[in-house]
């Protein structure tokens, strides 16, 4: 048996019987059929091109997770928003200056609850409609809630001008010549109100009021008072609010607040809330457009879509290594590239920059044979030419010098080539004084 464990014939090893050792199991690479024979197996022989889950998973796997934070970020963003989106007094909204509460705590008195963003097509009747921010209403909104007579009207922090299409006998309080206004607290009632008796204490104030002559104010602070309310002529009454704190999610619970809410607002059956949009204010008779038909959604969705654009090509983008010497596919001998220059500048007829060429080159190997120093990568005028002078020991003025390195271009090719001759042998003549 050799060392690889594989047994050896009989005809190799003698006659006579084999050893036990020599006949134990033969490992299958050594044994085993041929490749290309009859008994090879399907897997020797197939060679698949199809891919593989491991291989479609390795090409796959960052798209997947780039799919994947997007996907979370989306939710998270959809989760954390909330009732962000509404605006402050609204009745959907739990936020601390919302007033869900108040109207789950109406709904279960058994009233009525819903919005509305249309005054003029809501209809008229025995209800109560709240107006969180009339001074944002346009004329025309105004209007059509004058119109509606409803039952119970409650506006919170109206203006003169929506008081005087509203409720003209209601006046605000003026405290020199601005509007009187009261930092909102716990005040009490002191007045008749029924409403106002029963809750005590509430959290009122900012706008004060003046109530007209059959009106009636409550809470009062400084010269006014934060609660009025004004009969109308059709039956029904006009609550004027100064701040609708007292009604938010956050303060329902201190003091009577819970109380004067169902109060004012649970008289009558059925409650509805007037909240158009007040994100914009849409010019009257303005032209439409073209961002004005799309939908805001695509504004975001066209800055997720270019942050992944940029994240794709930061990602795919060639990534700038260090500096790769390269040999050069073809050598050129010096002499070919100041051929090939000077043809160029011959061509072009460019005597002036041939000339300044050449006078560079001179200047830049007689400096350092004259201990001319470079001052900005050129060396002194002044300095260079006397240097030269005084090498050449009398055999050039300095005039002739100056006029040779720092003088006019040629005027033609003759003279082009003298100043070429001219600064070859001046050259010479320094190196080799």
């Amino acid at each position: 048996m050799t060392s690889t464990g594989i047994p050896v014939p009989a005809q190799a090893t003698g006659p006579g019987p084999v050893p036990a050792q020599a006949t134990g199991p033969v490992p299958a690479r050594a044994t085993g059929p041929a490749p290309d024979g009859p008994g090879a197996p399907e897997e020797a022989t197939r060679t698949s091109l199809a891919p593989t889950g491991r291989g479609l998973w390795l090409r796959s796997r960052w798209y997947l997770l780039g799919v994947g934070v997007l996907l979370v970020a989306g939710l998270l963003l959809a989760g954390l928003r909330g009732d962000s989106s509404y605006p402050a007094l609204d009745p959907r909204s739990g936020d601390p200056s919302g007033t869900r509460a108040v109207a789950r705590l109406l709904e279960r008195q058994g009233l009525t609850v819903d919005t509305t963003t249309d005054a003029a097509q809501h209809p008229a009747g025995p209800d109560t409609l709240v107006v969180p921010d009339p001074d944002r209403l346009s004329p025309q909104q105004l209007r059509d809630l004058a119109d509606a007579h409803h039952a119970r009207l409650v506006l919170i922090s109206p203006g003169d001008d929506t008081l005087a299409v509203l409720a003209p006998a209601v006046r605000q309080s003026v405290r020199g010549d601005m509007p009187d206004y009261a930092a909102p607290t716990g005040t009490p009632a002191l007045c008749s109100l029924p409403d106002a008796v029963r809750a005590g204490t509430a959290y009122l104030g900012e706008l004060l009021y003046q109530p007209g002559r059959d009106g009636q104010g409550c809470y009062p602070r400084h010269s006014g008072y934060a609660l009025v309310r004004e009969p109308a002529a059709d039956g029904g009454d006009v609550i004027v609010l100064g701040s609708g704190g007292f009604l938010t999610n956050d303060k329902i619970d201190e003091d009577g607040n819970a109380s004067l809410a169902l109060g004012l607002l649970g008289s009558r059956p059925h409650l509805t809330w007037f909240l158009p949009d007040l994100s914009v204010d849409a010019p009257v008779n303005r032209q439409k457009e073209l961002t004005d038909f799309i939908p805001d959604g695509w504004y975001w969705a066209g800055l997720q879509l270019a942050v992944a654009a940029l994240l794709a090509a930061a990602w795919r983008g060639r990534r700038l290594g260090p500096v790769v010497s390269e040999d050069l596919p073809v050598v050129v001998r010096a002499a070919e590239t100041t051929e090939g220059r000077a043809r160029l500048y011959r061509r072009a007829k460019a005597r002036g920059r041939a000339a300044d060429a050449l006078r560079r080159a001179t200047l830049h190997r007689l400096a350092p044979v004259l201990g001319v120093p470079l001052v900005q990568g050129v060396p002194d005028p002044t300095a260079l030419c006397a240097a030269v002078t005084d090498r050449l020991a009398g055999g050039r003025a300095p005039g002739a010098v100056q006029v040779l390195l720092y003088g006019p271009p040629p005027t033609d090719d003759a003279a082009l080539l003298r100043l070429a001759d001219d600064l070859d042998a001046l050259e010479r003549q320094v190196r080799q004084p």
